[in-house]
């Protein structure tokens, strides 16, 4: 199975977060399982760390590979299907992770309802 983590449960991963559910530990864990991590979400990341929002690893790109999740590159295609999403989630980092989920097959792991009311496959976290 191929996997998509939402920038909370990526966080809450890296920290070993009681927050993440067992299922979501137990699939994430899974070495059978290919866990994608997207471009846009360290670019997420990056945004509200700068802003004093969040806190971040110095050596996220290195925690990444260690735990051998795959960065998914943001591409024009994703460019111009994000677009054509009904508005039914406002943020834009939420938005590309639906249209990358939809465009390449990943099933997102989420805590975000709103992600519902997409035709996206999701995993609660």
């Amino acid at each position: 199975m191929r996997y998509l983590l939402d920038t909370h449960v990526l966080l809450w991963w890296l920290g070993d977060d009681p927050k993440l559910s067992p299922q979501a530990r137990q699939v994430i864990s899974d070495p059978t399982h290919l866990i994608f991590v997207s471009a846009a979400t360290v670019w997420e990341m990056s945004i509200k760390q700068s802003l004093g929002k969040l806190s971040m690893p110095d050596n996220l790109l290195d925690m990444l590979a260690v735990n051998e999740f795959e960065v998914l590159k943001v591409s024009a295609e994703h460019g111009l299907q994000v677009g054509a999403l009904p508005m039914l989630h406002k943020d834009p980092f939420d938005r590309m992770l639906i249209t990358q989920a939809l465009a390449d097959g990943l099933t997102v792991i989420s805590g975000d309802a709103k992600f519902e009311l997409y035709e996206v496959p999701l995993l609660a976290a």
